[in-house]
């Protein structure tokens, strides 16, 4: 049911927020001002989208989680409790964008099959967000050219 995955769109995308805030605060290294400023950049559109997905919750008239508790138990995200290098911290958030990019596609083929345009036009656009986070994250990580 499209409402349910959105409910775990939901929690996915504010524990996927919550971690790039929580790297974005606390990243260190040489590189500091260039990872500051992507985590910076990067929570800052997630979190754009976490009240759009609770309307169109609400607007298929089911009720949206709202708590960290209901969050955990439903995000794909593996909360972070532990403090990475920088370089473990991109690596970890690009694992996690993969997940997202996953559940992404999962909530496109859910709202078309139930003739959910708008949602499925919303899902769509953060699809392509995801996947410019996840060229971005692979950059970063790269070593070599080749």
């Amino acid at each position: 049911m499209l409402s349910d995955d959105l409910k775990v769109l939901l929690a996915s995308s504010f524990s996927f927020y919550l971690k790039a805030t929580n790297f974005h605060w606390n990243v260190e290294g040489p590189d500091f001002p260039q990872y500051h400023e992507f985590l910076g950049n990067l929570y800052i559109e997630v979190y754009a989208s976490i009240d759009l997905v609770a309307e169109y919750i609400r607007a298929m008239d089911s009720y949206a989680p709202g708590s960290l508790t209901r969050y955990s138990e439903l995000t794909i995200i593996q909360d972070q409790l532990m403090i990475p290098k920088a370089e473990l911290m991109m690596e970890e958030l690009l694992v996690d964008n993969t997940k997202m990019i996953e559940l992404l596609n999962h909530c496109f083929a859910a709202a078309e099959s139930e003739n959910q345009q708008g949602i499925a036009n919303f899902i769509a656009e953060r699809i392509d967000a995801h996947q410019k986070h996840g060229w971005m994250l692979r950059s970063i990580l790269k070593k070599t050219r080749g």
